[in-house]
């Protein structure tokens, strides 16, 4: 085998780390910031991939089976800048993956190819805003269709096109996906419509035939990624900015969300106005259990971009770039990417109400508490996407300055290294395990690769 000189740059970087972890360990019970424990255990060291792209645990394995500029089953590209992403069950096995493209418009890495040759091959009525028929938003989704048994997608489309900067969101228990835009774009200029809303992409074995339609019901704003209670059909959303909220929406019908709802906002009970982010000062401690309220947003189209102003006058909670939002566990674990003292992340976790969304939730409210501040980027730095495991551990997609990895936390808290980026310093995102918990999905944002990990995963918990 010929060694680069990347590869033994990792090498000793990864010996090294080795002995930076042990003085972690020994110095951590001295320091009063972090509320997570880092662990040596996880599944084991990473072993570094010759290939140099993912670096992971003795016993797995990955395979590549995506890629930006693929040529997709329309003749289109596949689009670069993948971020969040879900896997649904398919037929006989099959799995079937709805994937975010975090892109604007005039992007040499969008689906029409070199200057939007390739966009006659849409039909134009599957674009939300075609910027004029000379510069559509390259953003949206793309559907790829999963065999196991070949390790290979075998079709791939765009499903969602003409959005802008589609970045996280989130997938429903009626198996469609919430694409979220993350712009409050105004229809001006190149851009024929306005920009900062949901959209539900059907998890389908063939391309839509419907054209896009966004949810503005539940609110324009920078919007992040979505999670759903599947007991109540109570859609959770988190908002990407410094001063952001988080959301929740009651759809008028469960399951339909075009038909309508209403959008509210987290209140925590007796302490209005409460500034979570503990940047100067820790207002808010780990595994404090906080009960919460939820108070009415108006005006949700917002022109003015003003919906967290709104609700922050009306004693909702401040949050800092609320990101990767999923549930599981009967609750809602979100990012805070830049919380805490040292800016390196917060993960919450709300636990609704059992009379969630009903009157009687004033008397038995849900519930919220700080899962893990640990301010030291050696745990997790600034951790985005995140994903509930089949076995209880949360799976977490880090976009800090540095190394990237994808970190696991045990529903008690404790940290470890799962997979780290042998390729470059760009962010993990997506990640997402298939129905029967046998492969975990996610992409490495640029060059634009989705990956398939397999390995001996553990049994589910609980």
């Amino acid at each position: 085998m010929t060694i680069s000189r990347r590869y033994f740059m990792r090498t000793a970087a990864a010996t090294f780390a080795g002995f930076s972890g042990l003085h972690q360990l020994v110095t951590y019970a001295y320091s009063e910031a972090p509320s997570a424990e880092a662990v040596t255990e996880g599944f084991g060291p990473l072993n570094l991939d010759p290939d140099e792209i993912l670096d992971l645990p003795p016993g797995f394995t990955y395979r590549v089976v995506s890629r930006a500029g693929d040529s997709m089953v329309n003749g289109l590209l596949v689009p670069g800048a993948q971020d969040g992403m879900a896997a649904f069950p398919g037929p006989q096995g099959k799995t079937i993956l709805v994937c975010n493209h975090e892109l604007t418009t005039g992007s040499d890495r969008g689906p029409y190819g070199e200057g939007n040759k390739l966009l006659s091959r849409l039909d134009p009525g599957m674009l939300y805003d075609s910027g004029g028929g000379e510069d559509p938003c390259h953003g949206g989704t793309t559907t790829m269709v999963y065999d196991p048994e070949t390790g290979m997608v075998e079709r791939q489309w765009l499903s969602l096109a003409g959005t802008v900067r589609n970045c996280a969101g989130g997938l429903t228990p009626w198996n469609s996906w919430i694409s979220c835009e993350e712009t409050t774009q105004r229809a001006e200029d190149s851009f024929e419509q306005d920009h900062g809303y949901n959209f539900e992409v059907p998890a389908t074995l063939h391309p839509p035939s419907v054209p896009p339609q966004p949810l503005k019901s539940m609110g324009r704003f920078n919007h992040e990624a979505v999670a759903v209670d599947p007991a109540s059909g109570i859609v959770y959303q988190t908002e990407d900015r410094g001063d952001g909220l988080i959301y929740r929406f009651l759809p008028l019908k469960p399951g339909h969300l075009t038909e309508g709802g209403r959008l509210q906002a987290l209140v925590v009970r007796e302490r209005k106005q409460l500034d979570t982010r503990n940047w100067t000062a820790r207002l808010v401690s780990p595994n404090a259990s906080m009960a919460v309220d939820w108070i009415d947003v108006e005006n949700v189209e917002s022109p003015k971009d003003d919906l967290r102003m709104q609700g922050f006058s009306k004693g909702a909670a401040r949050f800092s770039r609320g990101e990767g939002m999923w549930y599981g566990r009967g609750a809602v674990y979100f990012v805070c990417t830049d919380g805490g003292s040292a800016r390196k992340g917060q993960v919450w976790r709300y636990i609704p109400s059992p009379h969630e969304g009903r009157p009687e939730e004033e008397s038995s409210p849900g519930r919220l508490d700080l899962f893990i501040e640990p301010n030291d980027g050696n745990l997790i730095d600034n951790a985005d996407n995140l994903t509930v495991s089949p076995w209880g551990d949360l799976i977490c997609c880090e976009d800090g300055p540095d190394t990237q990895y994808m970190a696991g936390v045990t529903p008690e808290g404790r940290i470890y290294k799962f997979a780290r980026n042998g390729m470059n310093q760009s962010e993990f995102a997506g990640a997402t395990f298939s129905a029967d918990g046998s492969t975990l999905f996610v992409n490495i944002q640029n060059p634009g690769l989705t990956l398939a990990i397999s390995g001996p995963w553990p049994g589910v918990r609980g």
